[in-house]
């Protein structure tokens, strides 16, 4: 399971060291793609397949559907580990979530997030009232603490 909150830098040739911990559950093979709110997301080839499992039982006639598909599908790339525990984040990915340099990953259970650190820092923030209120939503769908 993916896990915590790491802070690295992207150099100059867009290679970010994925931290050991998360290395190792990402598996030698991943894919990296656009994520939702402003981020990337980054997937292990088997939590990949299952997403493509997903999105596989979406209407082919619904337009919403083909929009999520392209969106996720038209930005993939698959990727591995150089020797140093780099990966290459590409150029086009790195312009859609605006990483330049400070990045921050987050270990989401079955994936990766990497964030800018500047919007990181905006959308981590939930004040006590907002997170009381999505738990009542989050309990409302089935999911208890």
């Amino acid at each position: 399971m993916l896990l915590g909150e790491f802070n690295h830098s992207i150099d100059e040739k867009g290679r970010l060291i994925i931290p050991a911990k998360l290395r190792e559950d990402l598996g030698d093979s991943f894919v990296i793609c656009n994520g939702l709110e402003g981020c990337l997301f980054v997937y292990s080839q088997e939590e990949w397949n299952k997403f493509v499992q997903e999105l596989e039982t979406l209407p082919r006639m619904n337009k919403d559907a083909r929009i999520f598909k392209r969106y996720f599908f038209g930005s993939a790339s698959e990727g591995s580990f150089d020797k140093q525990g780099r990966v290459l984040v590409p150029p086009s990915l790195r312009k859609a979530a605006h990483l330049e340099k400070d990045v921050v990953l987050v270990g989401v259970q079955d994936r990766v997030e990497i964030w800018d650190k500047e919007l990181w820092e905006e959308r981590s923030m939930v004040s006590e009232e907002d997170l009381d209120a999505i738990a009542e939503r989050m309990e409302a769908i089935g999911i208890r603490i």
